[in-house]
């Protein structure tokens, strides 16, 4: 057993001309929690996809909890894997995004219960009772009955983190969770977050939020340009920084 829950080697990604991973190498361990930083159009949002095969790869390998990411081996080539293969190895990996995409049609109880039943083929009676408990992890049990429209936007990323839980998956991404809300829900949001990084649940984050990496992250890693420029402890990378890429970059985000 690795023990590392994510491993990323060698992955370079491009849009047409323009190379948006060059060359990436990172390692995520198990229970930790993984910062990604760095200026808009650096790679990390790309880089978190390419975990989940929500965009593939040109060059490289992945790998969730020891299986490959979207390809298998086939002799000594990698090829791209059947579709039935990345649904189940996507079931491992939950994914909170910008903008919560909960269905606006269904109550926060049927956004939550849809993805065990419907993929997972798990009791409806028994799911319920566990979405319940996810409810009040993220403080909303109230409005299990409510309709997304009638939430705050901190609310619904509650109800969208308490959704990918319900999948019972070994990772969760998270795409700048809280860059859609107003600056006073973004505290509602970090603090589930910071309970989940207690009970050891692994996370890799794409976040502007310095003070939340900086407090809670076991890693943070620093890209600009589709590369890593530096990783390590956040008393590293945020406090002390080696590079003066990462220096410029703190400089302009913390004044």
């Amino acid at each position: 057993m690795s023990p590392n829950m994510v491993q990323i080697r060698g992955v370079q990604k491009s849009f047409g001309h323009v190379t948006v991973l060059k060359d990436i190498s990172l390692d995520v361990p198990v229970g930790s929690v993984t910062c990604l930083i760095g200026p808009s159009g650096s790679g990390k949002t790309t880089l978190l996809r390419c975990v989940n095969y929500l965009e593939t790869i040109d060059q490289g390998l992945i790998l969730v909890d020891g299986q490959m990411v979207g390809t298998t081996r086939r002799g000594d080539h990698l090829v791209e894997a059947k579709e039935s293969a990345i649904a189940r190895s996507r079931r491992q990996t939950g994914m909170v995004f910008q903008r919560f995409n909960l269905f606006p049609h269904r109550t926060v109880l049927e956004n939550i219960i849809e993805g065990p039943v419907q993929v997972l083929k798990r009791s409806k009676a028994e799911v319920v009772q566990e979405a319940m408990v996810l409810l009040e992890l993220v403080g909303l049990r109230v409005k299990a009955d409510s309709y997304p429209a009638e939430l705050s936007g901190g609310q619904q990323q509650r109800i969208a983190i308490a959704r990918a839980l319900a999948m019972k998956p070994k990772l969760i991404l998270f795409d700048e969770p809280t860059s859609a809300l107003d600056p006073e829900l973004v505290g509602e949001v970090l603090a589930v977050m910071r309970k989940l990084a207690d009970d050891g649940m692994t996370m890799l984050i794409v976040t502007h939020e310095l003070g939340f990496a900086r407090d809670v992250s076991d890693q943070v890693v620093f890209m600009a340009d589709g590369v890593v420029v530096e990783s390590g402890p956040p008393a590293e990378v945020i406090g002390n920084p080696r590079h003066e890429r990462t220096r410029g970059f703190l400089r302009r985000v913390l004044n």
